[in-house]
C-alpha cells in the first residue's frame, strides 16, 4: 500500500513518542498468559477477513471515543495492531495523551503477524 507524504510524515513524528513491539513480543505476552489489552485498531471489514485471537476492537474511528468504557485503568497494558503499524502508531500516540502511559503499538501489525505465521480467528 502507498501512503501519502502528509501521512507517513505524521505517523513518524508519532513514533517519536510512542513505544513499538514486535510480533515476537506479543506472541510471547500471549504464550505466558500475561494480562493486556490487545487492541485492533483497524476498519470493522479488516476485521471481520480475520484478526489476532484474544482481540478487542476498537477501530480508529470510535477509539478515542470507547477506551474508556473498556479499558478504565489507565495503568493497564495495551497493545494496539492495525494493518501496517502505522495506524496503531497514531492510535498510541493519541492515547498516551489521554493519560494510558503503557501502551504499546505492534510494528510491522496484522501483516507481520501472518508473515510470522501467527495464529487468526475470524
Amino acid at each position: 500500500m502507498r501512503h501519502s507524504p502528509g501521512f507517513l510524515k505524521i505517523v513518524k513524528n508519532a513514533k517519536r513518542r510512542i513505544r513499538e513491539t514486535s510480533v515476537a513480543a506479543v506472541q510471547a505476552r500471549q504464550s505466558r498468559a500475561r494480562r493486556f489489552a490487545l487492541i485492533d485498531v483497524r476498519e470493522e471489514a479488516e476485521w471481520k477477513k480475520g484478526r489476532l485471537p484474544g482481540t478487542l476492537h476498537l477501530c480508529r474511528g470510535i477509539l478515542e471515543r470507547d477506551i474508556e468504557a473498556e479499558v478504565p485503568d489507565k495503568r493497564a497494558e495495551i497493545v494496539l495492531y492495525c494493518g501496517g503499524g502505522y495506524r496503531s502508531a497514531l492510535a498510541a500516540d493519541n492515547l498516551q495523551k489521554m493519560g494510558y502511559r503503557r501502551v504499546l503499538s505492534m510494528r510491522g501489525g496484522y501483516r507481520a503477524w501472518l508473515a510470522a505465521g501467527g495464529k487468526t480467528v475470524s
